[in-house]
């Protein structure tokens, strides 16, 4: 199986390309970076001159796709270039060759090689100064910097630059994935609320008038059916009021509008009185202190479904409300008569109990709804901290 190259990048033709032609044209022009006769110069010509100048441009075509393999053969051809009059553009092109080796080499050889040039550059700088005594000796460490160290250094502020870059763009993704996953638990969260306020807020009037109109239908009594029609139409208005509140919840009014308020346990006389009225017997005990608002709205709502499954399957017979504060905690009770009902039935979905099971454990408190005996209890403890109440 043949051995397939990478491609090089289509820049990197392009810098191996004018590397090489103003290679040629600097050799054309007789331009070196030694004269004739200089005593380092072993070898002169064109020749000698022009195998580092292609084997460097011929490095350049593997900057990126193997530059560790490019920057060691462009080393020895830099070294095999010191021997003859020179070319500038073997010179800058190595540089490159550098440059590239610490940008899109490995991590390990991006730390390397700035520290290998570096220490060159020093050693280039002093060994010459100790054997020769000469100030200009120092010069030999500077050239060796501005070949070797200065474009490792550039190379290294680059990839970090780079590096630092992404790292941004990742901690900005998984900013904007984290923003997305807690706007979806929020829109989840919020339709978990609406749709428990809107069953609860509509399921008992909606359930008295299933019943009634059952009743209606099934009676051939004039008296009986007024009667029935009469609760019918109180039912129907007032779900109709809560329909308008929640659509006003919904809307946004303006900020001149005020909200709506909220049920508060103040409000269960009326609810109770409501459901008497449905042909319920209920009695109400309410004994509690100030609650915070979202302990009122949750109990307050847990008592009006509680009267809504009553209404739905309760059989006829007393219906006792009792809500005590004890310990910080609110205590909510609703029991029912519990068995076989001969009168006409409301479908139930089952969402009331677990409307109710999701308010109290909102809270963190508890719930509970079963048989009791000969009754149906439906039991809710609501915590109650000072905290809550500042």
């Amino acid at each position: 199986m043949a051995l397939r190259l990478p491609r090089p990048h289509r820049f990197d033709v392009y810098v191996a390309v004018g590397g090489l032609l103003g290679g040629l044209l600097l050799m054309a022009a007789g331009l070196h970076t030694r004269s004739s006769g200089d005593p380092v110069t072993l070898f002169e010509g064109f020749w000698p001159v022009l195998v580092p100048l292609t084997v460097t441009a011929g490095c350049e075509l593997l900057r990126r796709t193997a530059p560790r393999t490019a920057l060691l053969t462009g080393t020895a051809a830099i070294v095999a270039d010191q021997t003859t009059q020179g070319n500038i553009a073997t010179v800058l092109m190595f540089t490159d060759l550098v440059y590239a080796a610490v940008l899109y080499g490995p991590p390990a050889s991006a730390r390397r090689i700035p520290r290998i040039t570096g220490l060159l550059t020093v050693a280039g700088a002093l060994v010459p100064f100790a054997v020769w005594r000469e100030p200009e000796a120092l010069l030999i460490g500077v050239l060796i910097g501005l070949v070797s160290f200065a474009p490792a250094a550039t190379g290294w502020i680059v990839r970090d630059h780079r590096d630092a870059a992404e790292a941004a763009r990742l901690r900005a993704e998984q900013t904007a994935l984290l923003a997305e996953m807690d706007r979806t638990q929020a829109v989840t969260a919020e339709r978990a609320r609406m749709a428990r306020e809107l069953h609860d807020m509509v399921a008992n009037h909606l359930s008295a008038i299933a019943i009634h109109s059952t009743a209606a239908l099934s009676i051939d009594e004039p008296a009986t059916a007024r009667q029935a029609l009469t609760v019918i139409r109180e039912n129907s208005v007032a779900g109709l009021a809560e329909m308008r509140r929640l659509i006003g919840l919904l809307r946004d009014a303006g900020a001149a509008a005020e909200p709506a308020a909220a049920p508060t346990l103040d409000g269960l006389a009326a609810l109770v009185d409501g459901a008497r009225a449905n042909g319920l017997d209920i009695t109400l005990d309410a004994e509690h202190g100030e609650v915070p608002a979202p302990v009122e709205l949750a109990a307050y709502r847990i008592v009006q479904e509680s009267l809504t499954n009553a209404l739905k399957h309760a059989c006829p017979g007393p219906v006792t409300v009792s809500l005590a504060q004890r310990d910080a905690v609110l205590d909510v009770r609703v029991t029912s008569p519990y068995g076989h009902r001969d009168g006409p039935r409301a479908p139930g979905s089952g969402a009331g109990l677990t409307g109710m099971r999701e308010r109290a454990a909102l809270l963190g408190g508890t719930f509970e709804a079963g048989p009791e005996g000969s009754l149906w209890a439906v039991h809710a403890t609501l915590p109650v901290t000072e905290g809550d109440l500042e």
